[in-house]
């Protein structure tokens, strides 16, 4: 099992410390959210929590996750990176394409790239991207993305997107692995057919067991079903040692975690309190549970 960390909504001026301290500490990962914007007012529930109500507000920090990795990998050596998840919708996938290509390169191919539709009209409305179709429209995206990310001289003519033939170099050091994010059926019917795994959002452990389940028969019709395949797992009712080796019973094999909450330390604690708790979770929880089960 491997552990990941989450920096959402930490101030920026934490990150490379947070990523050294992770890297130290036996995480496999650091963890990157997305908000393009924080809009005054939204013309949809966000779809994470129970009442539909956003948990971040107008001075929350966000970092572009393409950035922050950037800035993280100049200053670690074996950690990698993905983000969970950057909101595909709002986005042209031939510019993120060169976005994702260069932090690849840079970082020495330790990034993966966690994918969304995006739930706020707002964000692909002020973005210019419609968000009519929008599921149609970023399964064409992954199409793109993956096309051009994997190299050579290619051409797509689709729907939403259409060009001729054009190659980014340098070809990233090695395959970017795609990963999807979503709680809803077209979600992980997206995950099984495109993705290298599945990343959740908020999930009580008896949701979480349920849809990896799904996950699994999905990719059994898809043909995939001896593919290697990652479930990231943000578990809020099941922690500890006992807790992750039930997770990994029941298939996750990579915990996205944020140690300090666990110590009562906010998403603006010290940087020295947070560096503490992810080297306390490092001893008392990723050395015991870390080499289990891979």
């Amino acid at each position: 099992m491997k552990f990941s960390l989450s920096i959402a909504m930490s101030p920026l001026d934490q990150l490379t410390e947070l990523a050294v301290t992770a890297e130290q500490s036996g995480f496999s990962s650091v963890v990157l959210p997305d908000s393009l914007f924080y809009s005054e007012e939204v013309s949809a529930d966000y779809p994470y929590t129970p009442d539909g109500n956003r948990f971040w507000n107008e001075e929350t920090p966000w970092a572009d996750p393409l950035v922050a990795t950037a800035a993280m990998g100049a200053v670690t050596s074996t950690i990698e990176f993905y983000t969970s998840v950057l909101k595909l919708g709002s986005r042209n996938p031939v510019l993120l394409a060169r976005q994702v290509n260069s932090v690849a390169a840079l970082t020495g191919g330790r990034f993966g790239l966690g994918l969304g539709v995006g739930w706020s009209p707002e964000e692909f409305e002020w973005c210019g991207a419609p968000y009519a179709r929008r599921g149609k429209r970023v399964d064409e995206a992954i199409e793109v993305l993956r096309l051009i990310l994997d190299g050579g001289m290619v051409e797509y003519h689709g729907e939403f997107f259409d060009f001729g033939k054009l190659r980014m170099s340098p070809t990233p050091p090695k395959r970017v692995p795609f990963y999807v994010g979503g709680h809803t059926e077209v979600a992980l019917k997206r995950a099984a057919k495109y993705a290298d795994g599945w990343s959740s959002a908020m999930m009580k452990f008896d949701d979480l067991r349920s849809t990896i389940g799904r996950l699994r028969e999905l990719l059994a019709e898809a043909g995939r079903a001896d593919a290697p395949f990652e479930y990231q797992a943000v578990c809020i009712d099941s922690f500890g040692v006992d807790g992750y080796r039930a997770q990994a019973d029941i298939g996750v094999t990579d915990v996205i975690t944020m140690p300090w909450m666990f110590d009562g330390i906010g998403f603006d604690g010290e940087l020295s309190a947070k560096k503490d708790s992810i080297r306390r979770f490092g001893d008392e929880v990723i050395a015991v549970v870390g080499g289990e089960r891979g």
